[in-house]
């Protein structure tokens, strides 16, 4: 036991704390982690952003005329990670409105994925054969610029009350060939300990349901959420699944560690998905890092998403051939568990499309000639 607690400390010296701005500096502790406190003081307009960054003219107009759109809201904790003084820095990015936005294409969707058309109950999305997605919340402790549901998250008319949470209850109950639901948002752990572990305990009750997922970036955004007693109360639901969104490793933080720490010491399995987004993480190199690290965090790299065709996000858009780049980059030159999905979201709601370099050099009746990371080819002959 002396030898796992040492080993676990030693991976966990290679994380730190970002160092809190200015203004919070005399913030005590039991407030700085407190994940209400973190909530409440968001930052939600631009008096208050510019007491943390050197705003810049295109973030001032970009907020002027976007928020009535899609509101910013920053947690204290998320906005230590951004650096004051640079524009490009790639947590600013994610959280901070940018001219992109106002941009709309032709070709972009309000609601990409048709997650509205798959809706047979308000809080319901219906796709696949055995599983659903539950929406729970419209609320997020950061509402990511690159976010696919703008038209919902951050609007308080689409929040999901009591009777909507009954209704999509009652409809998992009713569908027994449902096996698997994603708890879903908005951001679920938005919603207080007690309304989670009651759908948890409905969920769990239901014989049909085999697994269920939490989908949120409270890890990424706002870890002070995972408290001991949440997890105390996850570990009674066994087995959960933790589907987290980190996407870049500035983001892997001594915070980030202790709270993936606690879900995993509790049973959880938790997976990444990462967007890939130009000029935050559209380089293999940094991908590379981000999962290596995630490793030690026990989060394992599970998908990168083709960023959505949603409005006012087509400047975090790369070329497909981005991923397929990332991807080349990373089968073989690190191990397999570093080396995630690439996938598009089918406009329209088609499914998660897989993508992967091609490594079929030809195939002639029995024999398939095959090429490698190196670009080295080999012959596997059929019986």
């Amino acid at each position: 036991m002396a030898f796992e607690i040492k080993t676990i400390n030693k991976v966990r010296e290679r994380f730190k704390s970002p160092p809190r701005p200015e203004i919070w500096k005399d913030v005590p502790d039991s407030d700085w982690n407190s994940w209400i406190w973190q909530q409440q003081k968001r930052i939600k307009n631009l008096e208050q952003l510019e007491k943390v960054l050197e705003v810049t003219q295109e973030e001032r107009e970009a907020f002027a005329k976007s928020h009535e759109m899609f509101n910013m809201g920053i947690t204290p904790y998320y906005a230590s990670l951004m650096d004051p003084k640079d524009p490009n820095c790639p947590i600013r990015l994610q959280s901070v409105p940018k001219y992109g936005e106002l941009n709309i294409l032709p070709t972009d969707w309000e609601d990409p994925l048709q997650e509205e058309r798959d809706m047979p109950v308000p809080a319901i999305t219906h796709r696949y054969p055995d599983r659903v997605l539950f929406y729970t919340t419209h609320n997020c402790p950061v509402y990511c610029r690159h976010c696919t549901r703008k038209r919902k998250v951050a609007d308080p008319s689409s929040s999901t009350a009591n009777k909507q949470l009954e209704d999509g209850l009652a409809y998992i109950e009713a569908h027994k060939e449902v096996r698997d639901v994603v708890i879903s948002g908005g951001d679920p752990l938005s919603n207080s300990d007690d309304r989670l572990e009651y759908i948890l305990s409905r969920l769990r009750a239901m014989d049909h349901i085999e697994v269920f997922r939490i989908g949120t970036r409270n890890l990424v955004t706002l870890p002070q959420r995972i408290t001991d007693i949440f997890a105390d109360m996850v570990k009674k639901y066994k087995p959960v699944f933790i589907h987290t969104h980190f996407n870049h490793p500035k983001e892997c933080t001594l915070e980030a560690f202790d709270a993936c720490a606690k879900l995993a010491d509790a049973g959880c399995m938790i997976n990444n998905q990462m967007v890939l987004l130009k000029g935050v993480n559209d380089d293999w190199r940094i991908v590379k890092e981000l999962n290596h690290k995630l490793l030690m965090m026990r989060v394992r790299p599970y998908y990168i998403f083709q960023c959505d065709m949603s409005q006012g996000i087509s400047h975090f858009r790369t070329p497909i051939e981005k991923g397929l780049e990332i991807i080349e980059n990373l089968r073989g030159w690190t191990s397999g568990m570093a080396v995630p999905h690439f996938v598009i979201d089918a406009p329209g709601g088609g499914g998660k499309i897989p993508l992967l370099p091609d490594y079929l050099v030809k195939h002639e009746g029995k024999k398939w000639t095959l090429r490698n990371f190196r670009k080295q080819q080999f012959e596997y002959i059929e019986p």
